[in-house]
């Protein structure tokens, strides 16, 4: 063991590929092995918010900026992932329309939702869609010098906005949301193997995801996403524009967001209004909180481990899981701002300080020729 530890350290290159290594191990080799059809389907759930925490971290922890609306992309790419599997279940059973709309007395497609009858305009709206809508917004915004609290603000009132859109429409299924999907791409999600295929393309996923963070965090734009952070106007002085680089972080979160929506849709079952408003959105950011926003897999392990509390102990404390959420969030901020990844460096800090400093032997007095005449 110490041989390994000691040739990762001599060879830099090779801790993060050991990393991916060990990770692609236990997500498709270990969980499927250990953990039963139901709660590999809950990491799979789990996984996809890794992949927006994995966005917020890069825009969040590495930009400064304090976005409290991604529900509104990840809900993007989950409803257009929604109205493709609902028109394709529709045209496999004969229907002109789906389900639900005969059931709410709509008898004709509405225009929006005929595009996306196309796997690949469905797949094209998830990937640009989301983005698009975030690289406007964030022209707006960063290029009028709008930061901190406003920006916060703003994106926090467009998740509302949006959440509060779809419940009254009844053509995307109201207050209920969409829900009732057969298929996925021609896969029947009724079967077992084809739940554990979905599995293995969040873990896929978010593997690729992380992988795309470090090498933006490692390049030279990760630099100036930090350096725009911390001193905004130099980084002005010398020639750049904070604001693209705040818009590229922004739209590189938003397009996580909305791939990890679209992947929500198929392994849950179900998208509604309350999965993409202001509280969604607030969950996100106390996992990335928690886990630690500057680093690379603290905001992944963090949304992981907030959504698998929430799950466990909201089954036996459903009145209290909340406030314990929020306590968490206000020691992790107030006390711990690197998050839990940052206790062990206060933990290791804590134990070097306690170490006895080791004595140092005094100097063997040197007898040189002119000490041995006078003696």
């Amino acid at each position: 063991m110490n041989a390994l530890v000691d040739r990762l350290r001599a060879y830099p290159s090779v801790k993060p590929l050991f990393g991916f290594a060990v990770a692609a191990v236990i997500l498709f080799g270990v969980a499927p092995a250990v953990l039963s059809d139901f709660r590999l389907n809950l990491l799979a759930k789990f996984l996809c918010f890794a992949i927006v925490a994995a966005g917020i971290g890069l825009a969040w922890g590495r930009g400064g900026m304090l976005t409290l609306g991604q529900g509104v992309f990840f809900g993007i790419g989950a409803y257009i992932m929604a109205m493709h599997m609902q028109l394709a279940d529709a045209a496999r059973l004969g229907n002109d329309v789906p389900e639900f709309m005969e059931i709410s007395g709509i008898s004709t497609l509405p225009t929006f939702w005929q595009p996306f009858a196309s796997a690949p305009v469905a797949l094209l709206g998830i990937l640009v869609l989301p983005a698009l809508i975030a690289a406007i917004l964030g022209f707006g915004v960063f290029k009028r010098r709008v930061r901190g609290a406003y920006f916060a603000i703003l994106s926090q009132a467009l998740a509302a906005a949006l959440a509060i859109l779809l419940t009254g429409q009844q053509a995307i299924g109201g207050f209920t949301g969409l829900s009732d999907f057969r298929a996925f791409f021609g896969f029947k999600l009724s079967d077992p193997a084809n739940r554990k295929m979905l599995f293995f393309i969040a873990a896929a996923t978010l593997l690729l995801v992380i992988a795309l963070i470090r090498q933006l965090n490692r390049s030279r734009y990760g630099e100036l996403l930090v350096a725009v952070r911390d001193a905004e106007e130099r980084v002005r002085f010398l020639g750049y524009d904070p604001a693209n680089i705040k818009i590229f972080a922004y739209v590189t979160a938003a397009f996580l967001a909305g791939i990890a929506g679209a992947l929500f849709t198929p392994i849950v079952g179900i998208i509604s209004p309350a999965d993409i408003g202001i509280v969604p959105s607030i969950a996100f950011l106390i996992g990335v909180a928690i886990g630690g926003r500057t680093t690379l897999l603290g905001p992944v392990l963090g949304a992981i481990g907030v959504a698998w509390a929430q799950t466990s102990l909201s089954e036996e404390f459903p009145s209290g899981w909340t406030y314990l959420q929020g306590v968490l969030f206000i020691v992790v901020v107030g006390f711990i701002p690197a998050g839990l990844a940052g206790l062990w460096p206060l933990v290791k800090g804590w134990i070097d300080s306690r170490k006895p400093v080791p004595a140092v032997a005094a100097p063997t007095p040197v007898v040189t020729e002119e000490k041995v005449e006078a003696r």
